[in-house]
């Protein structure tokens, strides 16, 4: 819960920033010499790029939370058997190890998002997070498509055709 509102939080902040850089642009724009505009039309791109990855992140998240959601209606969560330090930070040989495995099942069905799930999670543990992303965007790439061996069912027209 507290990574949910520590997301919103900067989330917002973001937002309001956007905000505010894009009222800058837009009243350099407005004061419309060719350097003012020139540097308002910059000035906006920034808000522009700022928004895009923030809801890629944002659909990135609620895909993960929602695949999460999947394999604990399933039981296939991975259970949480790192050996920790006692100022409860993960041991690396512990990550590493559970890394091992699930790299392993991985190997053995790299079609299965739930093994690209627990893998993007064992990266995470293992604190690799470029590849515990990759991993993940492959399991929610993996969930999204439709299963080799389901036919997909061909769409009717809407006039019964």
């Amino acid at each position: 819960m507290r990574a949910k509102i520590t997301y919103f939080v900067t989330a917002a902040v973001l937002v309001f920033y956007f905000v505010l850089a894009g009222s800058r642009g837009v009243l350099l724009i407005e004061h419309g010499t060719l350097l003012t505009v020139t540097f308002g039309v910059a000035v906006l791109i920034l808000p522009v790029i700022g928004v895009w990855f923030l809801w890629k992140n944002t659909q990135f998240v609620a895909r993960a939370n929602a695949l999460a959601a999947e394999l604990d209606a399933e039981g296939g969560l991975p259970v949480d058997e790192l050996v920790r330090t006692p100022s409860g930070r993960i041991d690396r040989v512990s990550a590493d190890a559970v890394f091992t495995r699930r790299r392993e099942e991985t190997e053995d069905t790299p079609d299965d998002w739930r093994c690209w799930f627990r893998l993007a999670v064992a990266y995470q543990d293992a604190r690799d997070t470029p590849r515990a992303r990759k991993a993940m965007q492959r399991a929610i790439a993996l969930h999204t498509r439709p299963a080799p061996n389901r036919p997909v069912q061909p769409k009717s027209s809407p006039s019964g055709d």
